[in-house]
């Protein structure tokens, strides 16, 4: 098992080829992005995860790219403060931990560099088939291109292709945490200085946040709003803009000017609040990690410590070398189902807010990188 084919270039993904690769494996990472993704949230590294960044000689790095807020403001739906702090902010916690909340595209540029020249990169390219025997995994790609591989890992987010090859149709495995969320960047309009504010309508069932990056120049804007599951075209950007706008039409303060910098946001992401769910994360040389094995919701706040904990894990598994793929991705399993128990509890702890600084404290340190 020295050649193995992993599917995703997010964090999960990039983070398994750089320890696979490490342990001499023959690594290639397919992406459906043509480049590196860029955009998204402010991410949190919390507890073991921060080790496996450490492990990976990223501490110091990742470190001073954190974002580094003042505090916070909870506004009302016509932008009347309610409460503010200087201690915690909703988005990472105490400001005084050391805990570190960074950009998910600055992690993923750092992750991406680290393992260019560890790894094939295929980009603009997806899985379209997979065939097992006994042998290794006989892959078909969007390209056309077919290869086989010793292994095939599934690091490719909540609607992952993998997963649904592999283990079935994505509505088996998905508990919908009745909320969806759009994220965007757009100018600092609102002249803030390291100072997140978070709205909430409750009559409405919408709320969200804008808090600033790149020294202020720049506000990154999450929006969202209740609902039960919704069926829409997850390629169909405008008309995602289109049901967020709809949810939000008619609020007061800054939420007009937000839509209008929501409809030209060349960077935009939605998707609903969600968990995934399943009773095994392998099937023969198949196996997930990160958000398409057990996807704990951005509500969690530790789907990024998840992906990298669990890479690091499944690679040290696999690189045993008396390892193959069945006691691997077994031993991988066993170690990090107490370990992602206790990080999906936490999005569903508190839904008006943060989950509690003890559950959190027990979730993020809640599994040994010792085997």
């Amino acid at each position: 098992m020295r050649n193995v084919l992993i599917s995703g270039a997010g964090v999960a993904g990039p983070a398994l080829a750089y320890w696979l690769a490490r342990k001499g494996f023959s690594v290639t990472v397919v992406e459906r992005s043509p480049h590196p993704r860029e955009g998204g949230q402010a991410v949190d590294l919390r507890g073991v995860a921060l080790e496996v960044i450490d492990r990976m000689g990223l501490g110091a790095r990742v470190r001073a790219a954190r974002t580094r807020m003042r505090g916070m403001s909870m506004l009302d739906g016509d932008g009347n403060e309610l409460f503010r702090s200087e201690d915690v902010a909703f988005s990472s916690g105490r400001l005084d931990s050391e805990d570190v909340e960074v950009l998910r595209e600055d992690l993923t540029a750092m992750l991406y560099e680290v393992t260019e020249e560890r790894a094939e990169y295929l980009f603009g390219d997806s899985i379209t088939a997979l065939r097992q025997d006994a042998d290794g995994v006989r892959v078909e790609f969007e390209s056309g291109a077919v290869r086989t591989f010793d292994a095939v890992v599934g690091a490719d987010g909540m609607h992952s292709v993998v997963r649904r090859l592999a283990f079935g149709p994505e509505q088996r495995f998905v508990e919908h945490l009745g909320r969806y969320l759009a994220i965007f960047p757009t100018a600092n309009f609102l002249g803030l200085d390291h100072w997140q504010l978070w709205f909430q309508d409750a009559p409405s069932g919408t709320g969200g946040a804008v808090y600033p990056v790149r020294d202020n120049a720049e506000l990154r804007v999450t929006v969202g709003f209740t609902s039960g599951p919704l069926t829409y075209d997850h390629r169909d950007v405008e008309l995602q803009k289109q049901m967020v706008a709809e949810r939000l039409t008619g609020l007061e303060w800054a939420i007009p000017a937000l839509l209008r910098a929501m409809a030209g946001a060349p960077d935009f992401y939605f998707d609903a609040m969600a968990q995934i769910r399943m009773d095994r994360w392998f099937t023969g040389r198949v196996a997930l990690v990160g958000d398409a094995g057990y996807c704990a919701s951005v509500l969690s706040g530790q789907g990024t410590s998840l992906a990298l904990v669990g890479a690091y894990v499944l690679a040290e598994e696999m690189g045993r070398p008396d390892a193959d793929h069945v006691t691997a991705f077994a031993a991988y399993e066993e170690r990090m189902r107490p370990f992602v128990a206790l990080n999906q509890a936490l999005a569903t702890e508190n839904p008006a807010g943060p989950p509690s600084e003890e559950s959190m404290a027990r979730a993020k340190d809640g599994i040994s990188l010792a085997a």
